[in-house]
């Protein structure tokens, strides 16, 4: 393994994040602060608690799985794509690093990255609403696969991509819709029977009820589904970028 060329690769990511690190701050506390007025205040007024725990506190792992997993497929999309874009990719391909180095370093990165703005909105969250992690190493084992799980998928959509109208089509129209449909604001509970049915096809559902059980004990599915759905779409992203290396598929083309 060459750790090296994966230092390289991570710390060239990360100082494009820290160069714009007061706009990765202020948006992730600004947005977080506008989801608290809008849905903790005016939804909260009508909706009192949810399965026991206050409305407030209730969207907040939500709020949290949102932002890291749109920030987490567009870093780690967004860092393997411009090297595509303007050629330097090829550099890339043709030092001696292998598949599995250049996306611990962009992977990693991004991963870095999602974490540390799920981190900041958990602190922002911790001002509006009272906050009790009742499994704090669940917490993390949660945040850190999602982190890790979709800058993967990221990392595809980023070798996939033509232009950079399809580098945002699958974060907007897939996975921001199916995380306002997965229960981020809203217990499945609350659906109708056949709703309820229909909304367990969505593999969010999944992620945001282990994460929301890790901080209130309560869950819309069990716990252990949970752990086997985020680590079943880890191997799944691992095995489709063996086969993109392995391949060629959009890199050298």
């Amino acid at each position: 393994m060459n750790w090296q060329a994966v230092a390289s690769i991570y710390r060239f990511e990360m100082a494009r994040f820290f160069r714009t690190l007061a706009q990765s701050f202020i948006s992730p506390v600004l947005s977080t602060s506008l989801y608290f007025v809008v849905f903790g205040t005016a939804i909260g007024s009508r909706i009192a608690e949810v399965e026991g725990v206050s409305y407030g506190a209730f969207i907040v792992p939500g709020l949290i799985m949102l932002s890291v997993m749109t920030q987490a497929l567009s870093n780690a999309s967004f860092g393997i794509y411009f090297p595509k874009f303007i050629g330097t990719i090829f550099e890339l391909l043709s030092a001696p690093v292998n598949f599995l180095e250049i996306v611990l370093g962009y992977v990693g990165a991004a991963a870095t990255k999602a974490l540390f703005i799920g981190v900041v909105i958990l602190a922002t969250s911790a001002l509006f609403v009272d906050l009790s992690i009742a499994h704090p190493l669940a917490m993390i084992l949660f945040l850190v696969l999602t982190c890790i799980s979709f800058s993967l998928f990221g990392f595809i959509i980023g070798i996939w991509a033509k232009n950079f109208e399809q580098l945002q089509l699958i974060p907007l129209l897939v996975v921001t819709p199916l995380v306002f449909l997965g229960g981020a604001f809203y217990s499945i509970a609350m659906l109708p029977p056949v709703w309820q049915i229909i909304t367990k096809f969505n593999p969010v559902v999944y992620l945001i009820s282990g994460f929301r059980w890790s901080f209130f004990g309560v869950a819309d599915v069990p716990i252990v589904t949970s752990l086997l759905a985020i680590g079943g779409f880890t191997v799944l992203c691992l095995g489709a970028i063996w086969w993109i290396f392995k391949t060629g598929w959009r890199i050298r083309q």
